[in-house]
């Protein structure tokens, strides 16, 4: 009898050992080492994908919204999701100031993606810059060389790198913005001012539409692979709010996928920079299902390193694109748990 406890505690020894390093292999990604896990120079995670959000907020609440939005996601996000205007820097106005307090506080733990627009949120329509005028340099001095000295202040100082899109979607904005060459004149010209004042801690991340009617704009309004680190698109299932079919989330995502690795880059990471699905009323577990089939599709698509979450609605009735309701959220929950979507960030 001794004998046989100790084979039988020897065994159950073994199989915990087993277990435990099973788990670690699930918790790392693929490999089970967690050191290659690490993200890349690009912040790449090598191993999965991460999880992001736009959490709906105004500036002074941002962290508030943010843990709010974990505590029914049950997991802490690996990008949030901020948007900023190009108006002058002045006074108390935080619409044009990258990396406003709040944000910073939320990049402690988190990576930040600033979506920053060639806008004038409320400015008159002289004020809204175009994309010729950035591209000359007009808008140098008083709001891209500021914003570019706080960037490059928030990298020396926390050593942590931002996500940066500038007007994001833009194959929507020409030509009331200008041409798509005026567009790509003033993309590489923010880029190239940055790089002039010593920023080294932006990841450019270049973000379209992905409707592929527009395909022809993709092509032109490419910056170029000097210019671009990431490729994001923004893909949704609309359903109700714009009178679509109901599409699962690989229906939405794999023709732009595929356009752009056969058109634009076979080996950039990939963005969804967001995603999401309307609610089916008359299915009420209809969301919660679509959620629950995101990990198993973005482990199919070659190169997809991130997918940012939309919580929030778009234009138009019936245009809530927010989880909807406890069973939505339990789906959602359930998929981002998922250790593909669960990387090491340091």
């Amino acid at each position: 009898m001794p004998g046989r406890r100790r084979v039988l505690l020897t065994a159950a020894a073994t199989c915990a050992v087993l277990v435990a390093v099973l788990a670690l292999r699930d918790a790392s990604g693929p490999s089970g080492d967690a050191g290659r896990c690490r993200p890349t120079a690009l912040l790449e995670p090598p191993c999965g994908a991460w999880f992001g959000a736009f959490v709906p907020h105004d500036k002074a609440n941002l962290e508030e919204k943010v843990h709010a939005y974990e505590k029914r996601a049950g997991r802490t996000l690996d990008i949030v999701y901020t948007y900023h205007d190009m108006s002058a820097v002045t006074g108390r106005r935080l619409e044009g100031q990258l990396l406003t307090e709040q944000e910073q506080r939320v990049g402690e733990d988190r990576m930040l993606l600033l979506s920053w627009e060639s806008k004038w949120w409320g400015g008159t329509r002289d004020q809204q810059p175009t994309w010729r005028q950035i591209a000359d340099g007009d808008l140098d001095a008083s709001v891209i060389d500021a914003q570019a000295r706080r960037v490059r202040e928030y990298g020396e100082r926390t050593g942590r790198k931002v996500f940066l899109s500038f007007d994001l979607e833009m194959d929507t904005r020409t030509p009331e913005n200008g041409t798509p060459e005026e567009y790509v004149r003033a993309y590489r010209h923010i880029h190239d001012r940055f790089r002039a004042l010593g920023v080294d801690n932006v990841v450019w991340t270049w973000v379209i539409t992905g409707y592929l009617d527009h395909a022809d704009l993709f092509r032109r309004m490419y910056p170029g692979d000097d210019y671009v680190d990431w490729i994001g698109y923004n893909q949704y299932n609309y359903y109700l709010c714009h009178s679509a079919p109901w599409l699962s989330f690989a229906q939405t995502q794999r023709a732009t996928h595929d356009w752009v690795r056969a058109h634009l880059s076979r080996d950039k990471p990939l963005m969804l920079s967001e995603f999401g699905t309307a609610d089916d009323p008359d299915r009420p577990g209809r969301q919660a299902d679509w959620y629950a089939r995101v990990p198993g599709v973005l482990r199919e698509l070659d190169g997809v390193k991130a997918a940012l979450q939309w919580n929030h609605r778009d234009p138009g009735p019936h245009c809530d694109l927010s989880v909807a309701g406890d069973r939505a959220w339990a789906g959602l929950r359930g998929a981002v748990a998922d250790p593909y979507l669960n990387q090491p960030r340091t």
